[in-house]
């Protein structure tokens, strides 16, 4: 049976609208799952549970949740498995569904209306999510126990607490860049047209930005927060008055109270160097292939093929283990792939992560073992969300305009990203350099054997994809044999349009994108044998 799409009061209910009404109604409440902490005792196993099956938590909602063991790497993988429901129709290759970096199952699974692995196991596929390592649920291993050692929810925010079903989904708002530029449009404020105030403001900005590097480079969150009493001295007797001074004073108090939660983080970050110490060739060589297995052990596949999904990161892995299947000249164990808004070429294209690049310099980078991905979402977001508006630019990079409820948006943002070791990161940007995604020694291209791919492979877009713009996308697919290839852009010239995201979560994409993967599927779900 079909899932049913978000009702229009959740999804924008265009249908519903007069002219004058915002596009999303408000909500009274407001729900955050529950984080599983790193430090949280191990969880206890019942009567009838296992050690590769333990008692599901409350975060997982997923049907049952599994870990598959990396032999040699002191990891167990997480697994979402969604069972298909008894009138399903029946399929002959489980599903197995692959995130963006940085990313873990929830971004699959975001509410029981907007659920892209629900749906699928509806359609009587056997629906897998992997955590990788260091990803959601997934653990390290001490000795012969395994203890909760990953990154999970709440370590990703570093240190920012978890919010209740009241919360208005305020957060640490704070900048670790250098100074801001001067010019209005790209600051994205709106209404600041005095120059005497936007400068005020702005140098208001400039200084909390240089306290809150200072504050993260020389540890001195003590001296920090006296200098911060003096700001907020300043800031008081200023020429900035009505909402401009209580939205500065709103942000500096803000400051003030996550300054105890970032010093927690920043001396966390420390011990980080031995905890953070893989690449994405780990992903590929060793997660992966412990998931894959674990899958074809308990599920019912005859010829040992899986069917399989990837978003953004978790579709360049896809493309990378067809290109190392057609140099070794071995059959792949997949039987059919679909890549959404993955590309392992981005050259071509005007990637909104080009900007990023001159942080990933190899010097900088490794003295910093992680990226804190999920801290900086959720400390940018309720500048990307609400006034002086500093980070207009965040939300379009997940969604398009009308894409997403506000409420999905946010759980999205404060729940799915996870701390990203800077090895992967480093890796990924040579994407970006001429011979596209390379591994880890600069030797292999994972572009190069794309062209000897015997697995059907159907590359979706997204017309307002900033991350993965449809070129990249392209750049990839125009290397799979045209008759093992589909590809395909969603959006229209006049709307609606699909972002990053959009592909699994828009409200559209169930109508739209969810068939157009399910009958591709469907087609080559045949069995090889």
């Amino acid at each position: 049976m079909l899932l049913q799409p978000i009702p229009a009061t959740l999804a924008g209910g265009a249908a519903r609208r007069t002219s004058g009404e915002p596009p999303f109604p408000p909500l009274l409440r407001r729900r955050v799952l529950s984080p599983i902490r790193a430090d949280s005792p191990p969880i206890s196993l019942s009567a009838s549970a296992s050690p590769s099956r333990p008692v599901k938590p409350p975060v997982c909602t997923a049907d049952e949740l599994h870990y598959a063991p990396v032999d040699g790497a002191g990891w167990r993988l997480a697994l979402w498995r969604y069972r298909p429901p008894g009138n399903a129709p029946v399929r002959n290759h489980p599903l197995m569904l692959l995130s963006g970096v940085g990313t873990n199952a929830i971004g699959f699974d975001l509410s029981p209306g907007a659920s892209f692995a629900r749906h699928m196991s509806s359609q009587g596929f056997d629906t897998w999510i992997v955590e990788v390592r260091g990803a959601g649920l997934s653990k390290r291993e001490y000795g012969n126990s395994a203890a909760s050692g990953s990154v999970t929810i709440e370590d990703a925010c570093g240190g920012i607490q978890p919010l209740d079903n009241q919360s208005t989904f305020e957060a640490a708002s704070l900048q670790s860049s250098g100074g801001y530029a001067s010019d209005c449009d790209d600051l994205g404020i709106v209404a600041l047209d005095e120059p005497p105030l936007l400068t005020e403001l702005s140098n208001f900005f400039d200084r909390i930005s240089k306290l809150m590097e200072e504050a993260v480079v020389n540890g001195n969150f003590h001296e920090i927060t006296e200098k911060v009493s003096v700001l907020s001295e300043m800031v008081e007797s200023s020429t900035i008055i009505g909402p401009v001074r209580e939205e500065s004073l709103r942000l500096l108090k803000n400051f003030q109270d996550q300054l105890d939660s970032w010093e927690r983080f920043v001396s966390s970050q420390m011990d980080l160097s031995s905890e953070y110490n893989w690449d994405f060739d780990h992903y590929l060589e060793e997660d992966i292939p412990a998931a894959v297995e674990y899958i074809r052990q308990h599920s019912k596949t005859e010829d040992g093929k899986l069917l399989a999904i990837g978003h953004s990161m978790g579709g360049i892995l896809l493309y990378a283990m067809l290109s190392r299947s057609g140099f070794e000249g071995a059959p792949s164990n997949l039987a059919a792939i679909v890549t959404l808004a993955s590309s392992v070429d981005y050259t071509t294209s005007n990637s909104s992560l080009k900007l990023l690049l001159p942080l990933a310099h190899p010097a900088q980078a490794f003295n910093v073992p992680s990226v804190p991905l999920g801290t900086l979402l959720a400390a940018a977001y309720p500048w990307a969300s609400g006034p002086p508006y500093l980070f207009s630019w965040l939300n379009p990079q997940i969604s398009a305009q009308d894409m997403m409820h506000p409420e999905l948006l946010s759980k999205l943002v404060f729940n799915n990203f996870c701390t990203v070791p800077a090895k992967v990161v480093l890796q990924l940007t040579t994407a970006f350099r001429k011979g596209g995604l390379c591994n880890r020694n600069g030797t292999f291209s994972y572009k190069d054997h794309l062209r000897e791919c015997q697995t059907p492979v159907l590359a979706l877009a997204g017309d307002k994809d900033l991350i993965c713009p449809p070129e990249a996308v392209y750049e990839t697919a125009k290397l799979i044999p045209k008759h093992k290839l589909k590809y395909r852009v969603f959006g229209k010239p006049q709307g609606p349009h699909y972002a990053h995201y959009d592909l699994v979560g828009g409200r559209l994409a169930i109508n739209e994108v969810y068939p157009c993967i399910i009958e591709f599927l469907s087609r080559h779900d045949r069995l090889l044998i």
